[in-house]
């Protein structure tokens, strides 16, 4: 049995302490839900399970306050997943797995995370030394490995020979394009946003004269944190069939796969070749693809290591123009590629990169 997108929405995308700071992450999330269930005609006692991505909030079970904060029954129990950047695509790939094993016939997966409302955090130790803050969790046991991400943007940089120009090229083409197409489709407007904030007129002399992170890495070719949700309505071949709301996309592959955890940035070209295969198509018949740009040169590279047309990729901008709420991206991802194919057509992709060397993609097709 088949999986099917029936419906897909979002908040804007918001940079951390902007507009959203004073949302909870189940307040952020439950607008959504009603939405994306109101447009796929279905209503919360359809609803068979919740699965959200989160990467920094308090633990718990978001995925559970979401649910009740939507007003699902009770008996929707909610399962929230951790893999980082990439969580909220797989969880639209959970989704999609439960409903062709036949354990579900709708269940709503996406992202949620809250930048702004994050907890700190702090590691303790046995031999009595006071608890140290922390921003970053370990992704790997080998220190080694366990890279700062900025840092290994700029190494990948230097890797594949991808210059600190050709990276503030791809953020001022993202931001151009984010600005082109406002309004986006499937946004559900929050605390009187109606619209991802973050985008501007970004020019190469501000690009130049922006804030440098590490070697090539600056503020300008580097996405902002930020607070978001997106949710998918994932359903049956016969839930969309009985609906009828004309405008559902078949799940034709996905993928998750780890790489080497100090090179994370091009670990989605293994997912995106294992998601394509099981999709049964070529990068080249690709119509359109949504690829994560944490970094301009992490997309970059992407780009080229999967053989992807740059004009498909992006085509309203990526995540330098709108910001990158963690656990969330990846759904918002699928969000904006569900809404491109409503006009396209054809076949699309969506990929991320995850610290820890992990990739994941979802091919659609209508």
């Amino acid at each position: 049995m088949s999986a099917v997108l029936l419906a897909a929405r979002r908040t804007p995308v918001v940079p951390r302490g902007g507009a959203f700071a004073a949302f909870e992450i189940h307040a952020l999330a439950a607008p959504v839900i009603v939405a994306a269930l109101a447009d796929a005609g279905l209503t919360g006692a359809d609803v068979e399970e919740v699965i959200l991505g989160n990467a920094l909030g308090a633990g718990g079970n978001p995925a559970r306050l979401v649910a009740l904060a939507a007003g699902l029954p009770e008996r929707v129990a909610g399962l929230s997943i951790d893999r980082q950047c990439a969580g909220g695509l797989d969880a639209i790939r959970i989704a999609a797995a439960m409903v062709e094993a036949g354990q579900a016939e709708v269940v709503l997966a996406g992202g949620v995370e809250s930048y702004s409302r994050r907890p700190l955090r702090a590691r303790t130790f046995a031999d009595g030394r006071p608890p140290e803050p922390y921003e970053q969790a370990d992704f790997a046991p080998d220190t080694a490995q366990d890279v700062d991400m900025a840092e290994a943007a700029d190494a990948l940089s230097r890797a594949w020979g991808i210059s600190r120009a050709a990276q503030d090229a791809w953020a001022i083409r993202s931001h151009a394009r984010a600005l082109a197409v406002a309004p986006c489709a499937g946004i559900v407007p929050l605390a009187g946003v109606t619209q991802d904030t973050f985008a501007r007129n970004l020019s190469a002399a501000l690009a130049v004269r922006a804030a440098q992170v590490t070697g090539d890495i600056t503020a300008a070719n580097t996405a902002v944190a930020a607070d978001g949700a997106a949710v998918c309505v994932v359903v049956s071949e016969r839930v969309a069939a009985r609906v009828a709301v004309g405008c559902g996309l078949r799940i034709a592959g996905t993928a998750t796969l780890g790489a080497d955890p100090a090179q994370p940035g091009i670990a989605p070209i293994g997912a995106i070749a294992k998601a394509l295969q099981a999709a049964g198509v070529t990068p080249g018949a690709l119509s359109v693809a949504e690829i994560m740009e944490a970094y301009a040169v992490q997309a970059l590279a992407c780009i080229d290591g999967a053989r992807i047309d740059p004009e498909i990729v992006n085509l309203g901008g990526g995540a330098l123009a709108r910001g990158h709420p963690i656990g969330a991206s990846g759904a918002v991802l699928a969000v904006r590629l569900f809404h491109e194919m409503q006009t396209r057509g054809g076949t699309g992709l969506a990929a991320i990169a995850a610290a820890g060397g992990l990739g994941s993609a979802l091919v659609l097709r209508a």
